[in-house]
Formats: structure tokens, sequence, C-alpha cells
């Protein structure tokens, strides 16, 4: 399979490792940055975005607002598949289905950094065929679950494991004060790890996670509500939470 990412960042170098590409070509805005991807391969080249070259499979690895003009640019470049891993699925899927009518296509997202992988992949598979097949069997093959979704159902999930669990953490790292590790319990010191793990992070990632998917003000509002119950207001909502 001869792979285009476009989009040479980490995911985007994720998913030429994992894909079963046989042949891999990065084109990134920024031209440094898709040699730095080639460098790390045998097997890999670059080519400028507007490049007049096609490739059986061409991924979208780009930030989530530029995946439809992203698409819509480079969906002509692919002979047999469509693919992006943006983190999205609504606006992902449309655009797939607008601009890759004949070919087959699946928007896939990662639900983990590189540096973590692997872990649990949901797709949407618009158009399938071998070469999706294909792709989801060497992403399985790397040690993830990859697992079929709708788009309603990812951004809605999303709007729980990503915005909601985000703003929950990052909430406790700036209201947190620092404190000796030894007085950490059992729920602190996980999340000490969480505020960690988040803040090593691209904070422009976490940003347009936010603008994406609703939730954050959900977060806010259960926040204002305990910080205001009273006793028994306090016990009703730790049992809600229970069930």
């Amino acid at each position: 399979m001869q792979l285009l990412v476009v989009g040479a960042g980490e995911m985007g170098r994720w998913f030429a490792r994992h894909s079963g590409a046989e042949a891999v070509a990065f084109a990134d805005r920024n031209p440094d940055v898709a040699e730095a991807a080639a460098a790390e391969r045998d097997d890999a080249t670059t080519v400028p975005l507007d490049t007049d070259e096609r490739f059986e499979v061409v991924c979208i690895a780009v930030p989530m607002t530029a995946v439809p003009e992203a698409i819509a640019d480079h969906a002509g470049k692919a002979t047999e598949a469509v693919v992006d891993v943006s983190g999205e699925m609504r606006d992902s899927v449309a655009a797939l289905a607008d601009h890759a009518t004949e070919r087959e296509r699946a928007s896939f997202h990662p639900l983990f950094s590189a540096s973590n992988a692997p872990g649990n992949v949901p797709v949407v598979i618009d158009r399938e065929g071998p070469v999706i097949d294909g792709i989801c069997d060497a992403l399985t093959a790397a040690g993830n679950d990859v697992f079929e979704t709708t788009p309603t159902e990812h951004d809605r999930a999303m709007e729980t494991v990503q915005a909601k669990a985000h703003t929950a953490v990052l909430a406790y790292a700036l209201a947190a004060d620092d404190v000796d590790p030894r007085f950490h319990t059992t729920l602190s010191a996980p999340l000490e790890e969480l505020v960690d793990q988040m803040v090593d992070g691209t904070p422009e990632v976490y940003a347009e996670i936010q603008e994406r998917f609703a939730g954050r003000e959900a977060v806010a509002e259960a926040a204002r509500e305990l910080a205001e119950a009273d006793r028994e207001t306090f016990i009703d909502r730790y049992e809600d939470a229970s069930k």
C-alpha cells in the first residue's frame, strides 16, 4: 500500500507506522516537519502539499477544524481510499462523503497520544472495502482495539470522555495547592498523575476539543452545585453519582 499522510505530526506518524503501508510520503505545511517524519522510516519520502502524485491511500492527520478543507484539497490524490485520524466524526465523515465519493473511506480516532499507544480506536467506515479492512487489521495487529461506531455515538461520547474529563482534570489542577506528596490519598494521587499527563500535551489540541465538543458547562454547573450544597444536598448528589 502506498500511503500519503497529510499532516506529519504525532498522529500522522503513528498512522504511517501501524497502517500496514509499504511506502509512505509525508506532506505538511512545514516542510521541515515532513522531512523529520520521513527521516524516521527507510521507506518514506516527502512531497509538497500541492503535489500531483497519486497514492493508493490518503490519510488526513491535521487539526479537527482543518479536516474538511484538507479532505477537499487532497482526497483526489487517492486512488483507493481516504481516511482521517482527526478526532471528530461529524464533519470528517461528511467531508469524506462529499469529496471521496468513489473511494473507500473511514474516519479513525486513536483515543491516546502516540507515546501511549496502543489503545482504543473507534472508526466510522463510511464506504467499506478491502483497503479499509486491511488498515483495520493492521491497526489491530499492532495491539489496538479497533471498533466500529457512528458519528453521533462517537461525538456524544467525546463530550464526556474528552470535554468533560479534560475540564474536570484541569479545574482540579488550577484549584489544588502544592502539598507534600506523603499526604496524597488513593483518590488525589491518581488525580495528580492525570494532571501531569494532561499538561504534558499540547494546549492548542485541548482547546480545539473544548471548542468542538460540548460538556464543560455541565462540569462547571455540577461543581457550582457541590460548592453551594448543604449537607443533605451533598449526600443526595453523592448518591446520584454512585448510581
